[in-house]
């Protein structure tokens, strides 16, 4: 919603996403006229990235947002202000907005305990060799209704997982098929 609103005002501007946002991120922006920009997660890696392509927004699945015109910085309020101005723009309740931006189930982080993050990651590529794979930031397996990405804490022997998919069901299989590999290695 608030990657929209830009949009209007600067079309054909690029924003950026980190990759373990929903599909519908990317997919609306383009809705929007915009050019999504895909990410690694964390501040860090967002600012930079908007700084070398001169995005206009960036978010994060966790609920971070950054401005271009305003340094690049992380800022809830400002998110509330163009937040609050769709909703006057518009004039429909945020309970009906919200649902045209989740078309796709998914399963929150779920953090695996690991002995071997290493180890555990390359096993899991192996299973789902199948699927598209992308090594970013952790790694990333895409099929074209479902993906997930397992991803290295860095504070702790964890692996975080993230998974997509159309509905409820496929999601819960895909992460019990990704937590059964990653069992052997707790």
């Amino acid at each position: 919603m608030v990657a929209g609103w830009f949009l209007r005002r600067e079309p054909g501007a690029k924003v950026v996403h980190n990759l373990i946002c929903s599909r519908a991120v990317p997919e609306a922006i383009r809705a929007a006229g915009g050019v999504p920009v895909r990410s690694r997660v964390g501040h860090s890696f967002i600012k930079a990235v908007m700084k070398e392509t001169g995005a206009i927004f960036g978010g994060e699945h966790s609920g971070h947002y950054y401005f271009r015109d305003n340094y690049r910085a992380d800022s809830g309020i400002l998110t509330l202000l163009v937040l609050m101005q769709v909703l006057a723009e518009d004039g429909r309740p945020l309970s009906q907005l919200r649902t045209e931006c989740e078309p796709y189930a998914q399963s929150g982080e779920i953090n695996l305990r690991v002995a071997d993050q290493a180890a555990a990651t390359e096993a899991v590529a192996a299973a789902f060799a199948d699927g598209e794979q992308d090594h970013t930031d952790g790694l990333t397996v895409s099929w074209k209704d479902r993906w997930f990405n397992l991803r290295p804490s860095n504070t702790e022997p964890v692996l975080r997982l993230n998974v997509e998919g159309p509905d409820a069901g496929v999601v819960e299989a895909l992460v019990a098929a990704v937590q059964e590999v990653v069992g052997a290695y707790t």
